[in-house]
């Protein structure tokens, strides 16, 4: 099943909640957080008191990817926050087993990100406790990246090991780029700019999702 995801990173905090109400209105699948340490990554964004907060406001199930050096420390946190699904990255300090059954623990659906330089063969030994996957289609931490077509290869042995889970891109997802990652097996995408900065967020996510859908 094809899923928008927009990244609320790329709304108006000024009008966060108009914003929200926007993309709900325009059948947004999920709200996707980037959670960032200023550690991991090098940009700071929200933590887990945001999530508590707009939770009240919003009805779609909260993707909560982090971009955080200790996962482990904080999942709780996001679980009581409001999280839905909890994203952690490979590479992070965490251990990866460790979190994923911390996650599962919570309630929470568990999923894994690699960056576009990671193996995506560090994520098989977990498979079958995953909800979803992502593959990072830019470097994580800013917004604004262009695509990485380089990563679809990874979608795709994905894709052919395991028929079933919900693999996502983040990073540069445009009306265009989502038909080459929806070719290569992803069917969740986040979209920050293209969304949010759009004219009519409605419109888009419609046309994000029959673009994907018309290259299956």
């Amino acid at each position: 099943m094809v899923k928008v995801a927009p990244s609320l990173l790329s709304a108006n905090f000024a009008c966060l909640k108009d914003d929200i109400e926007k993309i709900e209105n325009g059948k947004a699948d999920w709200l996707h957080y980037d959670v960032m340490d200023g550690h991991f990554v090098p940009n700071i964004s929200i933590g887990a008191p945001v999530v508590a907060s707009i939770k009240k406001v919003c009805n779609v199930p909260f993707d909560v990817h982090l971009m955080i050096s200790n996962p482990l420390q904080y999942v709780e946190d996001f679980a009581k926050s409001g999280a839905d699904i909890i994203c952690f990255h490979a590479e992070s300090d965490s251990d990866i087993g460790q979190t994923v059954d911390k996650i599962i623990s919570l309630g929470k659906k568990a999923a894994i990100a690699v960056k576009p330089g990671t193996d995506i063969d560090v994520v098989l030994p977990y498979l079958d406790k995953l909800s979803m996957v992502l593959v990072m289609t830019v470097e994580p931490g800013f917004g604004g990246q262009s695509f990485m077509e380089s990563t679809m290869p990874k979608i795709e042995k994905l894709r052919k090991i395991n028929p079933d889970i919900d693999i996502e891109v983040d990073g540069g997802v445009n009306p265009e780029t989502i038909k080459i990652a929806a070719k290569a097996g992803a069917n969740v995408f986040v979209a920050g700019s293209a969304v949010f900065k759009s004219e009519n967020p409605a419109k888009t996510i419609k046309l994000l999702k029959e673009n994907a859908l018309s290259v299956l």
